[in-house]
């Protein structure tokens, strides 16, 4: 059985990063994976510090493995086209729209995101602003990491599909078709994407959003085969 950390939603919470980190580094499995679930930007105040602190541990041969979630896609999207809309989202949404929490990511590199700006004068500001090592590091995230006991993906997978045949758009996205499926998926899925009040083990799922983008915790996990501890300053708690 091998052990395996992980971390939800990161939302700009750079500092609950670095305590979440703190509290993997203090347990007696310290030294083995980290699997971080995606959405390392947008709605938290420091989106750019999350990035950096993931691009310097993996430089430093921490041994992370860091996948893609929709907000990380929806940046690159906007770096790309300002005007884009996701159909994912309610409403067609563009990544500036206050539900998306864009603004927060832009003013975290210094970009002015004032509301009586237009629109491509915000983005030419973006593309100035964000380092291009940020940029090639969301382009280089996984859609998915798979073990003998799990499988980590941001959103969820969509049941009965097999894995090397999983759309990348589910496992950034998928929601109701898969949160509410009860079948064993073979290995244990390890998700964030929907947030809850506190990480949650479903017997097949591991919902591990705690909602950080929304002020609440990042709680990282441990996984020892199906069982699922969450880290604290009072040691393991067993979800």
């Amino acid at each position: 059985m091998v052990p395996v950390f992980a971390i939800g939603d990161i939302h700009g919470q750079a500092d609950m990063l670095d305590e979440a980190l703190s509290l993997i580094h203090d347990d007696p499995l310290a030294g083995a994976h980290v699997v971080f679930l995606g959405d390392y930007v947008d709605r938290g105040p420091d989106s750019r510090g999350v990035i950096e602190t993931l691009i310097e541990g993996l430089a430093d041969g921490e041994p992370w493995i860091t996948l893609r979630g929709n907000h990380d896609e929806f940046l690159l999207r906007f770096l790309e086209n300002p005007a884009y809309r996701d159909p994912h989202t309610k409403d067609n949404l563009t990544y500036l729209d206050p539900a998306i929490g864009g603004r927060a990511t832009l003013a975290s590199y210094g970009v002015d995101v004032g509301k009586r700006r237009k629109v491509k004068d915000i983005h030419a500001d973006a593309l100035a602003a964000i380092p291009k090592a940020h940029v090639a590091f969301l382009r280089a995230l996984r859609p998915m990491h798979v073990t003998a006991d799990h499988v980590f993906v941001h959103a969820g997978i969509r049941p009965g599909v097999p894995l090397e045949q999983q759309d990348p758009e589910d496992l950034m996205w998928i929601r109701r078709e898969f949160l509410f499926d009860l079948r064993d998926h073979g290995r244990l899925v390890v998700h964030g994407h929907t947030a809850i009040d506190i990480p949650v083990h479903h017997g097949n799922r591991v919902n591990l959003d705690g909602g950080a983008g929304h002020g609440r915790p990042l709680v990282p996990a441990l996984l020892l085969g199906r069982e699922v501890f969450t880290l604290s300053h009072r040691g393991r708690i067993r979800l």
